[in-house]
């Protein structure tokens, strides 16, 4: 009887054994589904591919260079191997290595490049947690690109900064969020290292990533990532938050979309109108699969950010991990760059995190962009205000 049974056990053992590799298995060759709008994205290329699991990119214009920066590590999880690389190039296409940046005995995240006073800064999220929970920004600051001062913590602590940003060469703004997520805050500086709060964005929500843009009117436009709870498989409920707030920037005004919960956001201004490149969840929600499920698939897209809605316009060659964007503008061009798996696969986002991943170089042709305003899209265009 007892051998019947342990004989049945490793059947049934086997059984699931044979299923869970199929499934790796065909997750990892499914061929890619991204959806591309013709002539929106005219090309794109491996700006760096080694193997690694490279990530957590910002790219500048900067004296005359394109400045790249992102994170290298074993996988997407917190590592003491991982590091930040900074490379330059005239182009965009062919890069020399310039610097990098450690943390000894800490995992190093998020870099954001700004020219603030003509100085060149860095800001980066330091991390202990191998599940990814920064607990604070440092930053390090240069004169020509190549030589830094060393990484230093940045006041007030605990806040996490995404990307600094002025409108007048004077006052530097910078939204952040809380180190144990679910409230974020403008802060303004007047030379990149000392900084002052101005009013909180949102509480609630366990909310963070938040990026912004300045409207042509002086208002400002915020993006921020609503995952609500912190479910491996997501949660039905996760959104983007829209806000936005008018001079002196004291008080704001919110609501969610549930277009996507946009992960990793970076908002930029052309013409009239803010756009934003983050992660999009192209999956219908399921029992392990809602909105920012370990399980579903990832891309990086393309968005029309509204004062009361977000609008998908396109997705970028992408797939896995992905998303965590930087943009320079350069004539009718946008040079976006991003970190995504092998775009010929559509790995869940698990598999995603455990493999090596290239980052890319995307051209944007802008006035298709604008272009594509105007053009009606399947996608949701849900919002529902912030109570």
């Amino acid at each position: 009887m007892i051998k019947k049974v342990a004989k049945r056990i490793g059947l049934g053992l086997g059984v699931l054994v044979v299923a869970v590799l199929s499934l790796v298995g065909y997750w990892r060759f499914r061929s890619n589904t991204a959806e591309i709008v013709p002539g929106l994205c005219p090309e794109s290329w491996v700006a760096v591919g080694d193997g690694m699991h490279n990530s957590n990119t910002d790219l500048i214009w900067w004296r005359g260079h394109f400045y790249l920066i992102h994170a290298s590590s074993p996988w997407h999880f917190g590592s003491e191997a991982c590091h930040l690389v900074l490379h330059r190039s005239t182009d965009a296409r062919s890069w020399e290595q310039v610097a990098t940046f450690r943390v000894p005995g800490q995992d190093i995240r998020d870099p954001k490049l700004a020219d603030v006073r003509g100085r060149l800064c860095l800001y980066v999220l330091k991390n202990v947690d191998w599940n990814p929970e920064p607990y604070t920004t440092a930053m390090a600051t240069s004169d020509d690109g190549t030589t830094w001062s060393p990484l230093a913590d940045v006041k007030p602590a605990g806040w996490l900064f995404w990307r600094p940003k002025t409108r007048d060469g004077v006052t530097w703004f910078v939204p952040a969020y809380w180190w144990e997520h679910g409230k974020s805050v403008l802060l303004r500086s007047t030379d990149g290292v000392e900084w002052q709060r101005v009013s909180t964005i949102y509480e609630g929500d366990r909310n963070d990533e938040t990026d912004f843009e300045f409207l042509p009117d002086g208002r400002i436009l915020c993006t921020a990532r609503l995952e609500v709870s912190d479910s491996i498989f997501g949660d039905e409920d996760a959104a983007t938050l829209i806000a936005v707030s008018k001079p002196p920037y004291t008080e704001w005004t919110n609501v969610k979309s549930r277009v996507t919960r946009l992960d990793g956001p970076a908002l930029f201004a052309y013409g009239e109108a803010v756009w934003a490149v983050g992660r999009h969840n192209p999956d219908s929600p399921g029992l392990l699969n809602a909105v920012g499920s370990i399980l579903g698939k990832k891309r990086t897209s393309l968005y029309e950010v509204r004062p009361d809605r977000l609008i998908w316009l396109s997705d970028l060659p992408s797939c896995g991990d992905t998303s965590y964007a930087g943009v320079v503008i350069r004539g009718d061009d946008a040079y976006v760059s991003y970190y995504t798996n092998d775009v010929r696969r559509d790995y869940p986002w698990i598999l995603g995190m455990m493999s090596a991943s290239d980052v890319r170089i995307a051209r944007i042709n802008l006035p298709s962009l604008t272009t594509s305003r105007s053009v009606t899209t399947t996608r949701p265009a849900a919002t529902s205000r912030v109570k």
